[in-house]
C-alpha cells in the first residue's frame, strides 16, 4: 500500500542561494486551537501519514497506562530519539536493569550515536556500532521493561500481535482519534502506526492538557527532560527551552508535532522528507500562531531553531526560509 497521492502539495519552504531560489520544499502544517479545532493548516492534513519517531510519545503513554513505572528522566528518555550522549546510554542501561535485563535483549539494529561528537568519541575509542547506542534504544528498553511488568514474553516485543504492540495501537488510535490503517515497521524495527497530521496533533494536545494520570506523567517527564527527548546540541531542546509547558517530538522524514498546555498543537510534514527544514517550519508556525509574542517566550530562541544558512566558500550566502 503506498500513500495517498497528494497532487498539489503547497511549496512551504524556498532554496534561496545568493538571492536566486533554486529549489523547494512541499508539504503540509496543522494548526489546533485550544478547542482542538483547526484553526489553520497549509496542505493536506486529514490523509494518513507515517510519522515516524514522533509517535514515541503516544507509545509511551501506552506503556504507562500498562503498568510502566520509570523515573521522570528514563521516562523522557523513553519518548526520546537520543542522540546516544553517555547520559542517554547510561539511562537505556538504567532502564533494562530496573527489568533484570541488559542491552543484549534490545532488538534495535546497531549503529554509532546521532550526535557528532558522541559519534567521534566512540570512533576514537575503538568503539563499534551497538545496539545500545541507536536512537531507538530508550524506546525499546521501556518496552522490554513494560513485557517484564506484565510477564509478557520479550524475545518477541516488536511482533505486531505481541500484546504490547496491540495495546499501543489501541491507545494510539484512542489518542489520535483516528483508526489505524497502516501499521508499517519503523526504521528501529518497531511497529510503526498511521495517523493524520490532524490526528497526530490531536494526541500532542491531548498530553499537553492533562492535568493527572499517565498523560501527565509522559508530558512532565518531557518538559522536566527535554534534554533526554533529544539532546544537548538538538533544536527541539532549545524549543522546549524556549516556550514555557511546550511539549514536542520530531520524527524521520521531517514529521514534527508541538503542543502547549493551552491545548493548541501543531504538526507537520514535507513531501521530500528533509530534516534540516523541519525546524524552520515549526518556528513559523509557532510566529504564524502569535506564540511568540506570548509572555515568557524566548521569542529569539525560536527564531534561532528556524534560521538555517547557506553557505558557499565557508561563508553564509543564503537561507532556506519559510514560504507559507
Amino acid at each position: 500500500m503506498s500513500a495517498p497521492s497528494r497532487p498539489g502539495l503547497p511549496v512551504v519552504a524556498e532554496i534561496v542561494r545568493s538571492g536566486f531560489v533554486e529549489g523547494h520544499h512541499y508539504g503540509s502544517i496543522v494548526a489546533l486551537a485550544a478547542d482542538g479545532s483547526v484553526d489553520w493548516s497549509v496542505g493536506e492534513v486529514v490523509a494518513p501519514v507515517l510519522p515516524r519517531s514522533s509517535n514515541k510519545p503516544i507509545q509511551a503513554l501506552a506503556m504507562v497506562e500498562l503498568g510502566l513505572d520509570l523515573p521522570p528522566d528514563l521516562l523522557a528518555l523513553a519518548c526520546a530519539s537520543h542522540s546516544g550522549e553517555p547520559f542517554h546510554v547510561e539511562g537505556v542501561r538504567r532502564t533494562l536493569a530496573s527489568a533484570g535485563l541488559d542491552e543484549s535483549a534490545l532488538q534495535t539494529p546497531p549503529d554509532y550515536p546521532l550526535d557528532d561528537a558522541a559519534r567521534e568519541a566512540v570512533i576514537r575509542e575503538g568503539g563499534a556500532k551497538s545496539s545500545i547506542l541507536m536512537n531507538c534504544s530508550g524506546k525499546h528498553a521501556a518496552m522490554l521493561a513494560t513485557c517484564v511488568a506484565r510477564s509478557w514474553d520479550t524475545d518477541s516485543y516488536l511482533e505486531a500481535q505481541h500484546p504490547l504492540q496491540v495495546a499501543i495501537l489501541e491507545t494510539f488510535a484512542r489518542l489520535t482519534g483516528e483508526p489505524v490503517t497502516t501499521v508499517a515497521i519503523d526504521g528501529c524495527g518497531a511497529p510503526l502506526l498511521s495517523t493524520s497530521l490532524t490526528g497526530l496533533a490531536r494526541a500532542f494536545s491531548s498530553l499537553a492538557t492533562a492535568t493527572d494520570g499517565p498523560e501527565q506523567r509522559v508530558a512532565e517527564a518531557i518538559r522536566r527532560h527535554p534534554e533526554h527527548v533529544s539532546g544537548t546540541t538538538r533544536d527541539e531542546l532549545t524549543l522546549h527551552r524556549a516556550i514555557p509547558g511546550l511539549i514536542g517530538k520530531a520524527g524521520a522524514e521531517s514529521c514534527y508535532a508541538v503542543a502547549l498546555p493551552d491545548g493548541r498543537a501543531w504538526a507537520l510534514k514535507t513531501d521530500d522528507g528533509a530534516p534540516r527544514v523541519r525546524p524552520v517550519l515549526m518556528a513559523e508556525a509557532l510566529r504564524r500562531s502569535g506564540v511568540l509574542t506570548e509572555a515568557g517566550v524566548d521569542a529569539e530562541a525560536v527564531e534561532r531553531t528556524g534560521r538555517l544558512e547557506l553557505l558557499g566558500g565557508g561563508t553564509p550566502v543564503g537561507e532556506i526560509r519559510a514560504a507559507f
